[in-house]
């Protein structure tokens, strides 16, 4: 289990850096759409925090995928809710989605569909690959 644990702050930190950058991007959505005009300097440090927490949870998760005794399926179900928690509960916690049933159901659907299709996009890859690496295999 520590070597879990381990694993997920390594992964974790690796993508955290990545926080501001998502963080500079939803400003400038929210910006765009004239949801924001400006903002505290504790609105931006809140901002960096909260981003900076989310992508370390969204990196560090991915260490379902290397445990050994857990299937697959599980494995998707544990990281595709603990990705939706941690997305909607920063979203919501930061004032950029309202607490309001149909932006959260919007989210929802939109998460779902996102996380449907890269998911299938890095299966159908990887099984191109193997079949690609048996053929030559078999030719060798």
């Amino acid at each position: 289990m520590k070597k879990y644990i381990l694993e997920f702050c390594k992964r974790g930190l690796m993508a955290a850096w990545g926080g501001p950058v998502i963080l500079a991007v939803v400003y400038l959505a929210l910006g765009a759409a004239g949801v924001i005009r400006t903002l505290s300097p504790a609105e931006v440090c809140k901002g960096i925090l909260t981003v900076s927490l989310m992508a370390f949870i969204a990196g560090g998760v991915s260490v379902v995928y290397h445990i050994d005794r857990l299937p697959l399926t599980g494995a998707i179900l544990i990281h595709s809710v603990i990705l939706y928690l941690d997305y909607i509960l920063i979203y919501l916690w930061n004032g950029w989605l309202k607490q309001d049933m149909t932006p959260i159901l919007i989210f929802t659907v939109i998460f779902a569909v996102g996380y449907a299709f890269i998911w299938l996009m890095i299966y159908f890859s990887t099984r191109n690959n193997i079949e690609k690496l048996n053929r030559q295999l078999k030719d060798s």
